[in-house]
């Protein structure tokens, strides 16, 4: 029988320096994705609210500044790891949204739905993985993964 930590998880799974580096790769690979978003908001956020208000967002300086802080710090706190499932969950959530504010593939002309398509499907992909890490946290590697030594 398997030992099992305070919370239920295996300690085998805690403890593997594999799964710990593949969980900081995933981290930082998503992490690349979310800060550079939130960052490049911050400078271009009157073309941002453009894109979001012709996109028909509703209330598009409130989205886009709620999407700053979600991307911006949500972000460093997943690369970090740091608060990282529920800065996961955030992100998660977020990106499911985006997804069907911006790539709503569906809405548009068959000659046109491809690559909107597969905007969305990424989006869907990014929102799993990121789920992942709400699911199973940081990995030890990490901010959080420190706090339970």
């Amino acid at each position: 029988m398997a030992t099992l930590t305070h919370d239920g998880r295996s300690a085998a799974l805690v403890q593997n320096p594999v799964y710990d580096s593949a969980a900081l790769l995933g981290r930082i690979l998503l992490a690349w994705m979310f800060v550079p978003a939130g960052w490049g908001k911050i400078g271009g956020f009157g073309g941002t609210v453009g894109y979001a208000t012709s996109a028909g967002l509703p209330l598009p300086e409130v989205g886009v500044a709620i999407a700053l802080v979600i991307e911006l710090i949500g972000g460093l706190m997943l690369l970090v790891g740091f608060g990282t499932r529920w800065a996961a969950l955030a992100l998660a959530i977020f990106t499911a949204v985006a997804a069907f504010f911006f790539h709503n593939y569906w809405a548009l002309p068959a000659d046109q739905q491809m690559v909107q398509q597969l905007m969305f499907g990424k989006n869907m992909a990014i929102t799993g993985g990121l789920l992942a890490f709400f699911a199973f946290g940081a990995g030890r590697f990490s901010l959080d993964g420190r706090r339970r030594d």
